[in-house]
């Protein structure tokens, strides 16, 4: 079942994905309590980028939380994956596109060929401020890093503007945690659910901005 089926009416689309994320949201962060915890924020990080539908900050804040001192160095490890995801996200577009456009175009929800027609015009008008807003807003970021890539955005330019935004957005998060680590640990503790599902909610709303703004 696609979950880009225009056949469905948009609220039910928008609880069908909701559902979906909750479920990836539950298993990205088990990866908390593991051992390989660190290795797996940075391999979230990259697949974020490229292909993977849940951002790195669940898993950040999860280990920030965790240990409040060791906020800066994850922010880092977060970044430094989300630049190799977002190069990866470039090459797919850039030399696979032919041969991945149908899987994106089916299984990215609100990624449309006119969509993405679109894309290409915000890129040549904004370019280094597309790809910044999209770093740093719940807007999905693979879209962005793929999209460079086929419609051959300045790589240096990109890779910058990557870097900026996506390095605030993680920094920011690291920063909150490691001024008020105890108080968020306590509010999450007390709402857990509750943030689960305004989490899912801003995940799809980000989905629902790239097909209704675009």
């Amino acid at each position: 079942m696609s979950f880009c089926s225009f056949d469905r009416p948009a609220w039910l689309e928008s609880l069908i994905l909701t559902r979906h994320f909750r479920r990836l949201y539950a298993w990205v962060l088990h990866w908390a309590d593991s051992r390989y915890a660190v290795m797996a924020l940075f391999l979230l990080a990259v697949a974020e980028s490229s292909f993977f539908p849940i951002p790195p900050d669940v898993l950040l804040l999860a280990l920030c939380l965790s240990v409040p001192l060791s906020s800066f160095r994850y922010a880092l490890l977060c970044t430094a994956g989300s630049i190799v995801g977002g190069m990866l996200g470039y090459m797919i577009g850039y030399g696979f596109w032919q041969w991945t456009a149908e899987f994106f175009f089916r299984w990215i929800p609100g990624f449309t060929p006119p969509v993405f027609a679109h894309m290409q015009e915000l890129f040549h008008q904004y370019d280094f401020w597309f790809v910044f807003l999209a770093g740093f807003t719940p807007i999905p970021y693979k879209i962005i890093t793929i999209g460079a890539g086929v419609f051959h955005l300045n790589f240096v330019i990109f890779i910058i503007a990557s870097l900026v935004s996506r390095g605030l957005r993680f920094t920011l998060i690291a920063a909150m945690v490691y001024r008020y680590g105890d108080v968020a640990r306590v509010y999450i503790d007390q709402n857990f659910n509750k943030l689960t599902i305004v989490f899912a909610v801003l995940l799809v709303g980000g989905f629902v901005a790239i097909r209704y703004l675009m």
